[in-house]
């Protein structure tokens, strides 16, 4: 039977960070809504949507936040770190500016949020084959050693956004799971009817209906 769509197990905020003009708003959109904008302009403040998947038959919820890339919207950002447990940390490969800058949005991630946040490197706009400034290799290099998953992705043609997304909310299922049956296995006996459900709220976000839940 089907579940209704408010109803999960488990719920993660995830943020996109990047350069301004790296595709962040239409990987948000191409993994939510299934949608592409040619004319997207530069996000302003921050955006979140939202999308649920199926994880070890678990009903995961992302809770996505799209940040702006300029300058002038780094300080309002910041405080959308708070509560991420994943981060998805994007780059243009046909502009090599906003690679180098890699460094500095991770820097600044990792001031400001959760010391255990997964973190994975997309390099956008794999379309661009013709325009490439960037190398695969360059990408894996900085990944491997900054102990980062990565991958390369097309919001236009929707290359790898789905994969993307369902990696790394994966990844912080599987960690987050783990925790909460080491928890468990020295908590006292539960009844088989029971379960805990770890939830990363937002105060935007309406509260879980589900048996249980915990926000941590």
């Amino acid at each position: 039977m089907a579940r209704p769509d408010d109803e999960y197990d488990y719920l993660f905020k995830v943020v996109l960070i990047g350069d301004s003009g790296v595709g962040k708003s239409n990987l948000l959109s191409r993994f939510t809504r299934n949608e592409f904008n040619l004319e997207s302009k530069s996000t302003i403040g921050v955006e979140f949507a939202t999308r649920s998947i199926q994880v070890d038959g678990k009903i995961v919820k992302a809770q996505i936040w799209d940040t702006a890339g300029q300058e002038r919207y780094r300080a309002i950002t910041s405080a959308y770190y708070r509560g991420a447990v994943g981060a998805l940390l994007v780059y243009d490969i046909s502009k090599k500016g906003t690679f180098e800058n890699v460094s500095r949005w991770l820097k600044e991630l990792k001031d400001h949020a959760d010391a255990n946040i997964v973190i994975m490197l997309v390099g956008n706009k794999s379309d661009l084959q013709h325009l490439r400034a960037v190398t695969t290799e360059e990408g894996t290099k900085f990944s491997a050693g900054n102990s980062l998953s990565f991958i390369e992705t097309s919001a236009l043609d929707a290359t790898n956004v789905n994969e993307a997304f369902t990696r790394i909310l994966t990844e912080i299922y599987r960690i987050v799971s783990k925790k909460t049956l080491e928890k468990n296995s020295n908590a006292p006996a539960m009844s088989n009817n029971s379960f805990e459900t770890i939830v990363i709220q937002n105060p935007t976000d309406e509260p879980a209906k589900s048996k249980s839940s915990k926000c941590c």
